[in-house]
């Protein structure tokens, strides 16, 4: 069985973490795959919104420990490798390719799991399903991005609370703090996810990615060095074919149709 399913479907990549039986915990044969996945995706001009899921009843509960002990019976490798070979380039795919990416997720996501999903635009989660940093209750730091997302998403405070006291937070208070966007009952989540993956898909994809830019550089630069960049992305957004083709529609009164470019 393969660790990872990826389909593409009407302008959406369908990337599917496939070790039920674990939990789509990460193994080494898995964050390849992810990472591999994740950059062909990045690079198809045809995929113009990105899902990140699991299989079974998680999203992700985070590296698989049981790899982990023997890798460190072994001394083969350390956290600290999978860290920059696999974690990083993944959470730098998820936060920066050019277009939209959606975390749909369908169950527990804890640990570089959960790290994964704050990466992402946009987080519909399960109504049953729960988030968790995990990583203090191992005796472990944190990685894939979560001192980074952390705070911006809750404040430097509640980030360190949600670290250093790791509890399974359900849903309804992940919406409340602002960990994810929408929670919706598992009757109605497939629906729901593969809604907004469409209407990400048929929209204008270069200013999806501009945008996911201008908001990325704001968070670590000054006003002026923001409001420079801000123009830059305006100056190639200004000039692309869906700008053009939303103008025309504006003024003819029609509902404009996107090309992604």
């Amino acid at each position: 069985m393969s660790p990872l399913e990826a389909t593409v479907s009407d302008g959406v990549a369908w990337v599917r973490l496939n070790r039920p039986d674990a939990m789509n915990a990460l193994d080494r044969a898995l964050k390849v795959a992810l990472l591999d996945t994740l950059r062909r995706a990045a690079d198809d001009p045809e995929v113009r919104c990105v899902v990140l899921t699991g299989n079974g009843r998680a999203f992700c509960v985070g590296q698989d420990l049981k790899e982990h002990v023997a890798d460190l019976r072994s001394g083969d490798t350390t956290l600290s490798t999978t860290v920059v070979e696999h974690y990083n380039p993944i959470v730098m795919l998820l936060a920066t390719m050019n277009k939209p990416v959606v975390a749909a997720i369908n169950g527990v996501a804890a640990g570089a799991g959960l790290s994964f999903a704050l990466a992402c635009d946009v987080r519909i989660i399960v109504d049953t399903a729960g988030v968790n940093t995990a990583f203090a209750g191992i005796a472990l730091s944190c990685d894939s991005g979560a001192s980074w997302s952390l705070p911006r998403l809750v404040g430097p405070a509640r980030a360190k609370d949600l670290l250093m006291f790791p509890r399974t937070i359900p849903a309804d208070e992940a919406l409340s703090l602002g960990l994810v966007s929408r929670v919706v009952s598992a009757e109605d989540f497939d629906g729901a996810v593969r809604e907004v993956a469409t209407r990400l898909a048929a929209g204008p994809t270069l200013a999806y990615g501009s945008i996911r830019r201008a908001v990325a550089t704001s968070a670590g630069t000054d006003l002026e060095s923001a409001l420079a960049h801000e123009g830059e992305l305006m100056g190639l957004t200004g000039q692309s074919a869906d700008h053009l083709a939303a103008v025309d529609a504006f003024l003819a009164k029609e509902k404009p149709t996107f090309q992604g470019r």
